[in-house]
């Protein structure tokens, strides 16, 4: 089962992201395609990801090399260091969790959220 991804390709997405945060967690993940621990762990979290387990996050995708500025950005609004591949959870506006490389785990996230 693959996720249902929305792409992150525009900076006036991050405030679409803020209101959303408010009402249900939302998930980055930002990948470069130069990287292959992030395939690796792009691939990991894909195959383990259930909708079903997962109803309240919304899960979004950036192409970290096609959009490094969005990146950039995202670090800097939610004060995290920038690393790839990564994943953030944001909830209420600010940034409740933040992983990179092989730290990136589904159970981990699937309990974040839950917050």
């Amino acid at each position: 089962m693959s996720m249902n991804w929305s792409e992150l390709k525009s900076e006036d997405q991050l405030g679409k992201i803020l209101d959303e945060s408010k009402s249900k967690s939302v998930l980055i993940f930002k990948h470069s395609t130069r990287c292959s621990t992030s395939r690796l762990a792009l691939d990991r979290l894909e195959r383990k990801w259930r909708d079903e387990e997962m109803p309240h996050v919304k899960p979004y995708f950036l192409d970290l090399i096609s959009y490094r500025k969005i990146s950039d950005s995202i670090a800097n609004h939610f004060d995290v260091e920038h690393e790839s591949p990564q994943v953030l959870i944001i909830e209420n506006g600010r940034s409740v969790y933040d992983r990179s490389h092989f730290e990136i785990d589904y159970n981990d996230i699937l309990e974040a959220s839950k917050s």
